[in-house]
């Protein structure tokens, strides 16, 4: 099991020295896939989603069998700006709807077998709106942090990260603004449906915010204008990059956590797959930032994991086909 970092400067010295991939194992599942029973590439994005699925886990026929999701739940300070079409209360509300088993992410972990769990982190005390205040301090940011790594099961074999927050896309904008440039409005959506005006609003506090906070890395980035359900899921990203766990982004809130791991090392995601593009309008421009091509695109823009919980499907049946298919060998089947 991996050591418990104890400070920023912990995290920052695991996302100088990330493992790689089992080269053998990503070797061996190549071999296979030009041995199972299909004509070469003729099951497309399957084919490399097992191999690269096989890499991670060490494993040249590998199997998918204890999925993971975690939900993490925070509260913004700037949403008393009114960048939100819902009032911070709702963050509590559903955080107890997740609990009684009655959310979407319920159905769709219970749909694929994973298991989930859910984290509040100081509901009752929101990050600083960001406007004024860095949203958090070295401590509150290093406790989310924590938070995220402390949830990971080492035991599971996929990770999907979800996240509730009134707020939060504005700070997953302001994130994306701060590491990427461009404009607050190339950055800013609607989120949970704010109209003209409020979309307005939303890009001039994104931009105020960004205005405020400049220079540092992407750590430094994530506690000025991040919250502390993004801050954990970053956390929780990188501890199953150190554990061998491979993991399904989900939208445009998720990647602005796996984001600011990238910023500090650019191959800090290569264990992960984005598992959907969103609704909301900067999700594509942020995983081409990322590099990552989506697996769905179903016009969702719920959060809470959702999309990437979906996709655990199709990695499902990537690994099945990978490792349950007879070779040609095996089925006494002509290789032409």
């Amino acid at each position: 099991m991996a050591q418990t970092p104890a400070t920023l400067d912990d995290f920052r010295a695991i996302l100088g020295a990330l493992p790689g991939p089992d080269t053998d194992a990503a070797a061996a599942a190549a071999d296979r896939n030009g041995q199972l029973t299909k004509p070469p590439a003729a099951l497309g994005r399957l084919e490399d989603l097992a191999q690269w699925y096989a890499g991670w886990r060490g494993n040249g026929r590998p199997a998918l069998e204890n999925p993971q999701v975690v939900i993490f739940a925070g509260n913004h300070g700037v949403a008393a700006k009114g960048v939100s079409a819902f009032p911070p209360e709702v963050t509590v509300q559903m955080v107890a709807n997740f609990e009684h088993g009655g959310a979407a992410i319920n159905q769709l972990s219970k749909a694929f077998g994973a298991k989930m769990d859910v984290h509040a982190i100081d509901l009752d005390r929101p990050t600083g709106d960001f406007t004024e205040t860095p949203a958090m301090d070295d401590a509150d940011v290093l406790a989310a942090l924590l938070t995220g790594w402390n949830a990971v099961d080492p035991q599971a074999d996929l990770l999907v990260t979800g996240e509730m927050g009134i707020g939060n896309t504005t700070a997953a904008a302001a994130i994306a603004h701060a590491l990427y440039g461009g404009t607050a409005q190339d950055w800013v959506g609607r989120g949970t449906g704010v109209d003209d005006a409020g979309l307005t609003l939303k890009a001039q506090v994104v931009a105020d915010g960004v205005a405020r906070h400049k220079g540092g890395d992407g750590l430094d980035t994530l506690a000025r204008l991040g919250g502390r359900e993004i801050a954990a899921m970053a956390g929780a990203i990188l501890r199953a990059r150190v554990e061998g766990i491979p993991v399904i982004l989900d939208g445009f809130i998720c990647c602005s956590a796996a984001a600011c791991l990238q910023a500090v090392a650019p191959d800090a995601l290569d264990h992960c797959v984005a598992g959907h593009v969103s609704a909301e309008s900067a999700h594509p421009a942020l995983l081409a930032k990322l590099g990552k091509e989506p697996l769905l695109s179903l016009g969702l823009r719920l959060g809470e994991g959702s999309g990437a919980a979906l996709a655990i499907g199709v990695l499902k049946g990537a690994v099945a086909c990978h490792s349950g298919m007879a070779t040609f060998a095996e089925a006494g089947v002509s290789a032409g």
